[in-house]
């Protein structure tokens, strides 16, 4: 090699690179619950509920029992803030899988959110000691603290 010749580096440039956008899924095109899981999660991840709920409902109707979209379907539900239905389908996760700490510790986070915090404590509770997360162990400390400040029983704290 001549010592006046540019070195080439091994990483490749920008023009030697491929670049391949994702492939665009339009809420609804699709039923099939594999694809719908990952175009739903994929949405959710941007926080993109409502067009989630487009792709999940077509793919529950031919699946109903799908844990997985029923899982997003409850996380879409949270995003939205539609804190009851997030409840009722996060409920009928949990009593299908009491050791799902996911769904335990958000319907723990939905009850807490409708200040139902008496009700959400048992499930944060159960969450935190499931995963040992510092998150869900925090959670069940504000849960804490709020039903202690809304009760006026600040001695359960201590």
């Amino acid at each position: 090699m001549n010592e006046l010749e540019p070195q080439r580096s091994e990483t490749p440039t920008y023009d030697e690179v491929e670049i391949a956008a994702p492939a665009l899924v339009f809420p609804g095109q699709t039923a099939d619950p594999t694809d719908a899981h990952r175009v739903a999660f994929d949405l959710l991840a941007r926080r993109a509920p409502v067009e989630a709920l487009e792709v999940i409902e077509p793919a529950l109707a031919v699946d109903e029992g799908n844990y997985g979209l029923r899982s997003l379907r409850a996380w879409a539900f949270l995003l939205r803030a539609q804190l009851q239905r997030a409840e009722s389908e996060l409920r009928g996760l949990v009593d299908e899988n009491p050791s799902d700490d996911w769904a335990r510790h958000a319907l723990g986070r939905s009850l807490e959110r409708q200040s139902r915090y008496a009700d959400a404590l048992p499930h944060l509770r159960l969450a935190a000691a499931m995963t040992g997360d510092p998150e869900h162990e925090t959670a069940v400390l504000r849960t804490e603290r709020r039903l202690a400040e809304t009760t006026g029983d600040f001695d359960r704290l201590r």
